[in-house]
Formats: C-alpha cells, structure tokens, sequence
C-alpha cells in the first residue's frame, strides 16, 4: 500500500503530469501483480457462450459478443451493463470491434452468418450490413491510422476491406488465400501493427503465419490498373495476385515436417489468434493444435530444420534453412546435403564462470535433473540463460532436459539450443552428440547419420561409446526401414511444403513464400488448444512482460515472455476458456469461454483470503494438457463431456518413441 501510495502521488505532482502516463503504464503490470491475479467480479447478461471481447482505447468501456447474437457494452469498472442489442445476426459472433475515432459510437459485429453489421451504439441500430463472404467471418481488425477502414477474416478464405466512406457500401478482397492454397483454406483470425498500420498478419488453416503490407497490395493494384498493357496478358504472362516483397512468412520449423502425422491422428493444425507486441516489434501466434509463439519481426532467423531441395543449394543461397555466404552458419559448417562439424579433432575450450548467484540457479536446475524434473530443469535453466545468455553450458543442458521431457516441440528447441551451444563453443561434445538425435528424433535420418558421423571423427575417443553405438543403431534401422522419406522427396521438393489434393493444390508463389519463412523466437507450453478455433493468446502489460492464453482446461495460463517460465495459472471458466483481454493502462484482465459470462481479474488485496481459482500444481495441468493434445480426438470429445479416459498415461504426452536407456553420459547428464 505504501508503495502504491508514492506512486500515486508522484504521477500526480505537477512536474510529473507529462509522464505519469507512460510511468503508469511502464509499471501497471509487475511481478507481484501477476502472482496476487484473482477473480474480481463475473458480468452477467449474456445466454449464450462469450466468443469475444473488446476494450475501447480509454479502457473504460468493454463490449463482448455472443452465440446469443447480442452485443453487450460494459462499464467494467463498476460491474454494470451499459447497453445490450441484438446485432441482426442469425448465428454466433465471433468477433467486436469499436471503430477507432467514432467516439466509441460505432461497434463491428462479425458472425457465423457470414455476414459483417456495423452499428451505431447511440441510437441501438445496425447502420451497415456486409455479405460479402461466403463462409463463417472470425475476425475483425481495425487500424487507429484509418479511421473509416477495417478488414476482415472469414473460412471463406478471403481477407476484406471495408471502406464506411464508400458509397456503395460494398468491401473488396485485400488478399485470397485461395490463390494461394486451393479451396479449403480457411483464414481464421487477423491483426494489425499498431505503429504501422500498414501490415497486417493473418492466421490461416496450416502452420504458417503471413504478414503483408497493405500499401504495397494496394500500390501495385493501382499500377496494374494503370499500365497501358492492362487486361492484356499472354497465356505465359501470370499477373500475380501479391507483388514480390509483399508478403512474409512465419512458422515454428519443426511443424511442416510434422504436419502429415498430425493429419494421420486428424490432429489440427491451424492459427486460432495473432496479435502484436505494443511496440509492433513482434507478433505472437496462438497455434492450435500446438503452442503459442513469438516470433522477432527485427532479428528475424530461419528455420534451422528447412532443407531446401539439393539442387538448389550452392554457395551463398539457403542452406538448411540459413542463409550463408562463406558455409558457415549457427556454428556450423553446411553443406547441400546435411550438417557437417567443423573440420579437424576438438580441443578443449575453457568455460566462461558464472557468477554464485547463476552457478547456484544451475546446481539447483541440476538437482531437478537428476530427479527426472525435467519442467523444472528447463524452467531454472531459462532463468539463467536470460541472465548469461553467452554460456554454452546453459544451452547444452537445457537441450538435455527438453530432449527428457519430449513434449510437441522440445526436440526442434533442444536442437536450437546443440547449436546455440556450439556456436558458443565449438567444441562442445555433448551440444554435437545431442544434435545428432535431435535430427534423428526430428526424422531427418540422413543429416543425423552425417552428423553422428562428423561427431565420431571430431570426438574420436568416443566414436564406440555406448550412446554412439545405440544413436548408430537407431539411425540404421531407420534407414532400412519402411522407405517413407524416400517417398516423402519425390517430386523434388520437400514434401511438408506441398498439398495432397486438387483442392488444397498449393501454388508456386505459395511454395516460395513458405521456403522463405522465418522462425520463432520463444515457444509457450502448458495450455491446450485443439477443440475450439477462437482460442486467444496475448501480450499482458505495455511492455510485453507476459504471455496469457486460454485453455481446453478451462484455465488460463501466464508466462514471463523472455524466460518462457509458466508463472500462473487460475481457472477461468467450467470447460474452456477461449479470450483473454489485458485492459490498455491497468493490471485488468477480460477472459471469457463457453461459460455465460465475462470474468474480470486484477491483483487482490494481500488481506483477501486464499484464491479459490488458483491452480496451484502448475506442472499437472501442463502434463494433463500435452496428454489432452495427443489423444485422440474422441477421447478428447469423452473427455470435455466429463467421462475419465484411463488410457491416459504420461507415456503419451510426448507423442513420440520411448527413449533408449542406453544412452551414456554424453547425452544424458547436464553439465
């Protein structure tokens, strides 16, 4: 309280007036906050599920949408419903938006009708009526720079945009997904920077994310407009739908190669919610089917694990993923046909010391090891590396305990971690050895075979180790097993990049821009994600400190975004919990799901008594969750209806082949 007092009264002092506000927001959400988050009050009016939420830019208004076909403005602040109307929709909505300088006056409705209603809240009517799509609308955007524009996202595979201004009060098609992608295609949620209005992302059926600049589309449609030569084509001069430049792509690097046994066990893979950081520097990606993402929009990196067809690899151009100009690259020496070490027998290179307090975070880290903790081994772990973010030590045992816990994804972060290790440190053995069964559990068997090989000849003395002769064993009766990655390259090209159908026929431009995709920064596990589309994830606080997402659980969980430390969890809801909705300027959170009603949550007082909602075994719920994404779906469906599936087991939360315990020390103790 006293703090809080001081704060108070200096954002109030006249010579503090200019930056109270950026000192209120640079502080409303903090540590203590997050950790005293509780349930403040449930706004009650809706009859059906809350499938979207809105602050206006003040903070002091909240509109939600439901199955109801209502829209509800709220004063959240006193708990009271301002206004309820009925939006002329005939199915669920999906998403609201106030139009930015209307006043708050003018509020954007999208549906499962298809349809897109603008309304004029002061007079409770629906001004505008779109129907322009033909499929489910899912999302809105709006962008502060325009004030009359929005756009929006809908299965049919289009992104719109709409113009109030416009006499005719029609939108047209910013980008067709379809073009690119065939017919089934759905685009499933947008967003756009807010420092730059000009790019917008999308989120579409599939792994990739896309971010494309509208003024670009907009320029070069004005120019084919224009040119003398319009209308005019011959049957070799394709006008392409999106100029060069216009578009990048974002994707997790271990998804495309995982997608066909995703679609094996009808596992789904598609983006349920974008949005970024509020200094538009990153973009974060709710993947259902999977994790929640950020990628770096400025230190943009590539894939590690995209091997481009061979005979496109020569000196200077993408190899593995990253571009190169001299073979070198993530400590590595590439070459067209796999990952080979540097040249030449490794030398013993001298460890940098941590100082007490980092060297303590790693015994103790350590210690979870060696008691199979592997959650809190990665967790201590990444709290140091944010701290010593050169010590090659720190990633090569972090890679140890991603490769124990074997949840979706932890051996592509355990394989960027063997070669963040080894650019730090060359000779580094485990990081080497530990990168050989990352490729391997990745299913790249050849670059495996080439790098354990590489491996044996740099680190002679332990060419016949128990962990090489079992890692050799494993990787030969791949080889001479079912012949399915040699059916995978036929056809000359990486078969996660291409389609299956006619109707999802993938075109050539599509099968560039994925190639040229770039990668995530930090990856977010925990949650589940795989029953509804509409699921959220977002940035909590103005300077991005944490990452809030919903869950199939009905719970709703917090990260630190640099450590990517799970840090809280509270239930949210009876079944699921699909928005979450940080306030502007105040640690205020607006979640929703399949309950009725809007939850609202801020830090309680220390006097309050315990938190009902608060869950307390983290690690359970996160386990309970990778076991919920990897069963199968009717399970799944047995599961929501409240039945108890003992089939469950912890074996399966990995999703991938029981270890081998006869792997030696090379791989398996941290150092």
């Amino acid at each position: 309280v006293f703090v809080l007092c001081c704060c108070v009264s200096v954002v109030c002092l006249p010579l503090q007036e200019r930056g109270a506000l950026g000192f209120e927001r640079h502080y409303h959400v903090t540590d203590p906050f997050i950790r005293r988050l509780g349930l403040e009050a449930e706004l009650q009016g809706h009859s059906g599920c809350v499938n979207c939420l809105e602050w206006n830019e003040k903070g002091d208004l909240l509109a939600s949408g439901s199955d109801d076909q209502h829209t509800i403005v709220w004063d959240p602040l006193h708990h009271k419903k301002l206004l309820s109307m009925h939006t002329g929709h005939t199915a669920n909505i999906f998403s609201v938006k106030f139009l930015p300088h209307s006043g708050d006056r003018i509020l954007i409705t999208g549906a499962a009708d298809s349809k897109v209603h603008v309304h004029d809240l002061t007079v409770k009517e629906t001004v505008h009526m779109f129907g322009d799509h033909t499929n489910r609308v899912k999302r809105i955007a709006t962008a502060p720079m325009w004030p009359n524009t929005f756009w929006s996202a809908a299965e049919d595979g289009l992104i719109r945009q709409y113009d109030l201004r416009e006499s005719s009060k029609r939108s047209e098609v910013l980008i067709d997904l379809t073009e690119y992608c065939g017919q089934l295609v759905e685009a499933k949620c947008l967003t756009v920077n807010p420092q730059d209005n000009n790019y917008l992302a999308v989120g579409a059926s599939g792994p990739f994310v896309r971010l494309y600049d509208i003024r670009m589309i907009h320029n070069h449609r004005k120019s084919m407009k224009q040119s003398p030569s319009a209308g005019v084509h011959t049957f070799c001069d394709r006008q392409k739908p999106l100029p060069d430049g216009a578009a990048q792509y974002y994707v997790a690097g271990h998804l495309p190669v995982k997608l066909p046994d995703y679609n094996n066990r009808l596992r789904v893979l598609v983006a349920t919610y974008v949005t970024f950081s509020p200094d538009g520097t990153e973009l974060l990606v709710n993947m259902g089917g999977e994790q929640v993402y950020l990628f770096d929009l400025t230190y943009k990196q590539r894939p590690y694990t995209f091997l481009l067809p061979k005979k496109c690899h020569t000196s200077g151009e993408v190899q593995n993923g990253k571009t190169s100009t001299n073979g070198v690259s993530n400590g590595i020496h590439l070459h067209s046909n796999g990952f080979r070490l540097a040249e030449g027998r490794a030398h013993a290179s001298p460890q940098v010391e941590l100082p007490p307090y980092l060297e303590r975070i790693k015994q103790q880290a350590n210690e979870a090891f060696a008691c199979q903790l592997w959650t809190q081994a990665i967790q201590l772990y990444s709290k140091a590396v944010q701290k010593a973010p050169n010590n090659a030590m720190l990633y090569g045992n972090r890679a140890a305990a991603y490769m124990k816990r074997k949840w979706d994804g932890d051996h592509y972060d355990a394989l960027r971690d063997c070669l963040k290790a080894i650019s730090l440190n060359p000779c580094h053995l485990k990081a080497h050895f530990r990168l050989a069964r990352c490729l391997f559990e990745l299913k790249y068997v050849a670059e495996a075979l080439e790098c354990l090989d590489d491996f044996k000849g740099k680190f002679p003395e332990q060419a016949h180790s128990s962990a090489c002769d079992a890692l050799d064993r494993d990787i030969n009766a791949a080889l001479f097993s079912k012949s399915d990655n040699a059916e995978d390259k036929k056809g000359g090209g990486p078969i996660r990049l291409r389609a299956t159908g006619r109707k999802d026929s993938i075109s050539e431009d599509e099968m560039v821009l994925r190639e040229r995709s770039y990668d995530y920064k930090f990856r977010y596990c925990g949650h589940c994600n795989t029953t509804t589309d509409i699921k959220e994830a977002n940035f909590f606080g103005s300077n991005a400190q944490y990452i809030v997402s919903g869950s199939d659980d009905g719970s709703f969980f917090i990260w630190e975004k640099e450590t990517t430390n799970l840090v809280r969890v509270l239930q949210g809801d009876e079944s699921i919990v699909n928005c979450l909705q940080p306030h502007p300027s105040y640690c205020f959170l607006a979640t929703s799901g399949i309950d009725p009603v809007v939850r609202l949550w801020n830090p309680r007082p220390e006097s309050e008594t315990l938190n009902g909602r608060v869950v307390l075994d983290m690690e359970g719920a996160s386990q309970a969750n990778q076991r919920r994404m990897n069963a199968d779906p009717l399970e799944v469906m047995l599961l929501n209806m409240g039945y108890r599936i003992t089939g469950l087991t912890s074996a399966g939360a990995a999703g991938s082949d029981d270890e081998d315990s006869s792997e030696g020390q090379v791989q398996c103790r941290p150092s």
